[in-house]
């Protein structure tokens, strides 16, 4: 056995041990240290990046790594394997996907305005932000010698007199508890009760003159992000706000690579623990100390993800979901609460998963539709959700529509050389100087933050601005000469954003042709997935009245930007509206209103899923799209760079 030290650039390091010949990538996940690794450890993309400071590693040599880098030490963990003991470093945009953990300030407003604004709005279309949890407070006569009623059919009786219902349900978790509690406290008690027509649930009992707090998770498991909210139950009210890479990530940047690796031995259990014991219990604890809550004070949780992300958390076997003919386990499910995931919070806490459509059209789009309102709208409304994935929703009050496209990684960060989620040292927004080529940028973090790489804002922003100053051509190859401006031995091309000595990070932050391309082929499965769902129902775009943008890839997208480049189809400006986290806000909505889960039910029933695999036109369609802005012109007659 050998021993491996992972180094960071904070000082934390970690130290593992590894038999001769294994691999240096797989030490890390055994390990739990964050390397990104989006192409699953093929060397294929080159991001697993570490340095060799001491000690031997047998490596072999990839076009990620240069001769000069090579002899400095570079390697890809990868393709590397331990041989003897051995220290490397780990540098920032390796483990840029899982960043330190980002708690929002609730004492800004504009963390909060956009679900201020969704309920605002759901509310206006006559949806009742009313749930089914409650406190309420029971007196029972002590037992005595002539009164040897048990404890269990006390509480019943006194809590179906209380709420007026002639069934009562007690849970093991609340009876374990039940004994200490009536003697400690004489038989005078409040219970948190879940009321469902005529019966009751009672989750939890406790002090009766403690303050309750009667509190909910809503969770957006996104496949490179997660975010969540703790929430007041009974008022509404937001407590915490906090985002995270997600644990998964380590496996692939994709939700195929993943579910290929839950198929290895332990494989379903390594996903689901990378989920939820390293992702969410953390981002729990976090957010209940920000509340200043116990975690047992979580009654409810609310998940919305996609498919896969679903079936990878509840630990059900995910890969029917990839073979034809798609068929997922489950779209609903209501039988599954936190004790059974291993969820630390209230152990019977109920978990809510929004509902999916389809293997590739998952809960998140269902949550994000709702808290779009296109499904209260007349107008023909036109829902994108950027991330891993593209999916889409076209549609009114009278008929929807969903898609989804395979966008790949790279509107979070991933298949971009220096790409990465938006979170601190992102480059969020960008332009350049069309004459001097020299650019001007946003960094998300405080003031006096460096850059580490590029979020998929700053990507949009980036490849339009180069295309704009002629600096790259329409195939996204460099056609200009500059400061800024290299060329490799193979003669491809890229554009230093940051140079390593004002980067926080251990090289320039640049991107070369390999990155637009993969970014082209992104941004034209959004676009031709529109074309072909548009032309499917013999529409056209100037018949779209409202276009909701929704992701988390940064602070929010240069609409123009992304018309220019061709990822959204040419029409008025005015008619973009992003509005963020979609997926977040629905289950906020979710979680907090017993007619708002009722309605994304009907919703994903009600929706038509179109599989564009099974469009003969979608391959054309997407082709064209590979190219700025598109190959026919004529689809975007407004554009002109200024």
């Amino acid at each position: 056995m050998y021993k491996v030290t992972f180094k960071f650039e904070n000082g934390d390091d970690v130290e593992a041990f590894a038999a001769s010949g294994e691999n240096l990538l797989e030490v890390a996940r055994k390990t739990n240290v964050a390397i990104d690794a989006p192409c699953s450890g093929n060397a294929a993309c080159g991001k697993c990046r570490v340095q060799l400071v001491g000690g031997e590693l047998e490596s072999e040599k990839t076009v990620h790594i240069t001769e000069e880098e090579y002899a400095q030490g570079w390697r890809l963990s990868c393709v590397s394997k331990v041989i003897a003991d051995v220290e490397v470093l780990v540098p920032d945009i390796a483990s840029a996907y899982k960043s330190r953990m980002k708690v929002a300030d609730l004492d800004s407003a504009k963390e909060i305005e956009i679900f201020e604004k969704t309920k605002a709005d759901i509310e206006a279309a006559g949806i009742s932000f009313k749930n089914d949890l409650e406190v309420v407070r029971v007196t029972m006569a002590p037992p005595s010698l002539d009164d040897t009623m048990p404890d269990i059919e006390r509480v019943t009786w006194a809590v179906e007199d209380a709420c007026g219902v002639e069934r009562v349900k007690i849970p093991f978790s609340v009876m374990k508890k039940m004994a200490e509690t009536l003697r400690t406290y004489n038989f005078d008690v409040q219970c948190v009760i879940r009321r469902a027509e005529n019966k009751v649930e009672v989750l939890d009992i406790c002090a009766p003159d403690q303050e309750v707090k009667v509190c909910g998770l809503a969770v957006d498991i996104g496949t490179t992000s997660v975010a969540a909210l703790v929430i007041n139950m009974l008022d509404g009210s937001i407590l915490a706000k906090a985002s995270t890479g997600n644990g998964q990530i380590r496996y692939g940047a994709d939700v195929i690579n993943r579910i290929i690796e839950s198929l290895k031995p332990g494989g379903k259990k390594k996903l689901q623990d990378a989920v939820v014991k390293e992702t969410l219990n953390p981002l729990i604890m976090q957010m209940c100390k920000a509340a200043r809550i116990k975690p047992g004070m979580i009654y409810r949780i609310c998940v919305a993800g996609n498919t896969t992300m679903n079936h990878l958390l509840m630990g059900v076997d995910a890969d029917p979901v990839r073979m034809e003919p798609y068929i997922p386990t489950f779209f609903e499910t209501s039988c599954v609460h936190a004790q059974d995931l291993d969820i630390k919070t209230f152990p019977h806490a109920r978990v809510i998963v929004a509902p999916n459509i389809g293997s590739y059209v998952g809960g998140d789009i269902t949550a994000g539709t709702f808290a779009s309102c296109i499904w209260n709208r007349p107008e023909m409304s036109l829902f994108i959700d950027l991330g891993t994935n593209g999916e889409l929703v076209f549609g009114n009050e009278e008929f929807m529509m969903s898609c989804a496209c395979s966008a790949g990684p790279a509107f979070e960060g991933g298949d971009i050389s220096c790409g990465m989620r938006a979170t601190d040292g992102a480059i969020e927004a960008c332009v350049i100087d069309k004459e001097t080529m020299e650019p001007t940028l946003s960094i998300i973090g405080d003031e006096g933050q460096k850059a580490v790489g590029v979020c998929g804002s700053g990507i949009i922003d980036l490849i339009s601005e180069l295309f704009r100053c002629g600096i790259i051509n329409p195939k996204g190859k460099f056609i200009r000469e500059g400061r800024r401006i290299r060329y490799d031995k193979y003669g491809m091309g890229s554009y230093v954003l940051v140079f390593k000595e004002d980067a926080a990070s251990v090289k320039d932050v640049e991107i070369n042709e390999v990155d637009i391309d993969n970014f082209m082929r992104a941004k034209g499965a959004i676009f031709s997935a529109i074309r072909v769902m548009l032309n499917s129902l013999d529409f056209t775009v100037d018949m779209i009245d409202d276009v909701y943008v929704a992701g988390g890839i940064g602070s929010g997208i240069n609409m123009e930007n992304a018309v220019n480049i061709g990822m959204f189809p040419d029409i008025d400006l005015e008619k973009f509206h992003y509005i963020g986290n979609s997926s977040l806000s629905g289950a906020y909505t979710m979680l907090l209103s017993s007619e708002a889960e009722a309605k994304v039910s009907e919703i994903s029933h009600n929706m038509t899923y179109l599989e564009l695999s099974n469009e003969p036109t979608y391959m054309d369609e997407f082709v064209a799209c590979c190219f700025l802005p598109h190959t026919d012109a004529t689809l975007f007659p407004s554009l002109t760079f200024k």
